[in-house]
């Protein structure tokens, strides 16, 4: 069996929340959501290399927690860091926008629409992180049809 060193414990396990008992999920998106609201963190430039950056080890980690705890393992959350980041780009930074935002992107990541759930039966962690980036894109087109189409804010 291969070993998962502490580094990428840390990273593929969102903080370890992935080691939570219960909605680990849930938590390594809320880890998400704190290191979102480090002032500048939502600035295109800091955010979309940050996603880009997480997606490319994301892939590499989760295949490694899958071959320790079998396929898409709860114990992996880096793809919904992902996922998170993802459904917050580009938008204003309030709390009501985030929270809303919070809530739909979790609502999406558990439902799984097209094609995020025929795409997490992929393998590795490709299989792993495209269902969060799908339901993440998911998530960014509604809010800011919300946010810049019906001026909800």
């Amino acid at each position: 069996m291969k070993q998962i060193n502490w580094f990428e414990k840390l990273i593929g396990s969102g903080f370890y929340t992935g080691y939570v008992p219960i909605a680990s999920g849930t938590f390594g998106s809320l880890v998400a959501i704190v290191i979102y609201i480090i002032p500048g963190f939502e600035r295109l430039e800091i955010i979309i290399p940050a996603i880009i950056l997480l997606f490319s080890y994301g892939l590499f980690v989760s295949s490694k927690f899958e071959k320790v705890y079998g396929k898409d393992p709860s114990q992996c959350t880096v793809d919904e860091v992902v996922g998170t980041w993802i459904a917050l780009i580009a938008l204003p930074k309030s709390f009501l926008i985030v929270f809303t935002t919070f809530l739909i992107w979790r609502l999406l990541d558990i439902i799984k629409p097209f094609p995020a759930r025929t795409s997490e039966k992929l393998p590795g962690g490709f299989g792993i992180m495209i269902d969060d980036v799908i339901s993440g894109f998911y998530t960014v087109v509604i809010v800011h049809l919300f946010v810049y189409v019906f001026g909800v804010h």
